[in-house]
């Protein structure tokens, strides 16, 4: 059984020494440990400082990508590596690299394939009570369109089992987190959470620069994942809120027209045809997005088994 912990780094020369002494050197039910750093175009000496560690595995972009595309080049070079399971954690030492072990532990037991550190978040000092508001509110939402119990959905600190890696995509840019939750939850994957410990903070969040700006490009991520995976349910809720309100509207246009008074209000039954026409098209396209959802489960699986024979013939 080989683990290989990952580590997505953006000048982290300051802070991956704390972060490499924190990992696990053993876990009982594994053979061999690994760790692998993703250089993400950093502009400091963080490679050296990765080697001088002792870290096993470099990927090295030559300019700034994003977390996102980061993380999915890790899982991939960590398969051709021979993982059979991948821990994603941040190099500024936020989770306790000795919660690793508590971490895998479902993984190596057979009862998931992707286990996600639950944060003691009303606990986290550092975090505002707008951010903890917000993390939890976003948390709900991802459950909901999931169909998971992921109580800390932002949370980095993951573990993925060969399997679930091969199955994974993420399409957006910005981050992995949410997105590979929904995913998840619509694959039917596994997937479960355990309480982990989180170290004092080193430095300001790269990845929460704003407030808004957080929740504009968290919210765009919940919408497209779901609009990705349930598009039919999606754009069924869209056209019944465009349906009802333009029924009403024709009844209350026939209403008056039958009591004699429905030549003022021709209006209303314009903006009723409108609002029904725009409803029957979002039904039709909730149909079309239906049948390419269907095309692209088919896409995942071909996806899937090019990346395993792939990743099986380099390890």
């Amino acid at each position: 059984m080989k683990l290989i912990i990952q580590i997505p780094c953006y000048n982290e020369e300051f802070t991956l020494s704390a972060t490499y002494n924190q990992l696990p050197k053993e876990i009982p039910g594994v053979d061999i440990i690994e760790y692998l750093i993703i250089n993400d175009g950093s502009s400091d000496n963080t490679v050296k400082t990765a080697l001088a560690l002792g870290f096993h595995h470099i990927v090295s972009f030559k300019r700034n990508k994003g977390l996102a595309r980061g993380f999915m080049a890790g899982l991939d070079a960590a398969l051709s590596l021979g993982a059979d399971i991948i821990v994603n954690t941040d190099a500024d030492n936020q989770y306790c690299g000795l919660d690793i072990e508590k971490l895998v532990r479902p993984i190596l037991d057979g009862t998931a394939d992707i286990v996600i550190g639950e944060r003691p978040i009303d606990q986290t000092t550092h975090f505002s009570a707008v951010k903890k508001k917000l993390q939890r509110l976003g948390s709900f939402v991802v459950r909901t369109l999931s169909n998971t119990f992921i109580p800390d959905a932002p949370s980095g600190f993951r573990a993925y089992s060969r399997e679930a890696a091969l199955s994974l995509n993420v399409i957006n840019e910005y981050t992995y987190t949410l997105e590979t939750i929904i995913q998840a939850g619509h694959n039917k994957i596994a997937i479960t959470s355990v309480p982990i410990r989180t170290n004092p903070e080193t430095r300001k969040s790269r990845l929460f620069k704003s407030m808004w700006s957080y929740i504009r490009r968290s919210a765009s991520i919940i919408i497209r994942a779901f609009l990705m995976y349930k598009p039919l349910k999606f754009f069924s809720i869209l056209a019944v809120i465009l349906f009802v309100p333009g029924l009403v509207t024709v009844v209350r246009f026939l209403f008056y027209f039958f009591t004699g008074n429905g030549g003022g209000h021709v209006q209303s039954l314009v903006i009723a045809a409108i609002l029904i026409i725009l409803s029957v098209q979002c039904g039709l396209a909730g149909l079309q997005a239906d049948i390419i959802a269907a095309n692209r489960k088919i896409l995942e699986e071909l996806q899937y088994r090019a990346r395993k024979n792939d990743a099986d013939r380099k390890a």
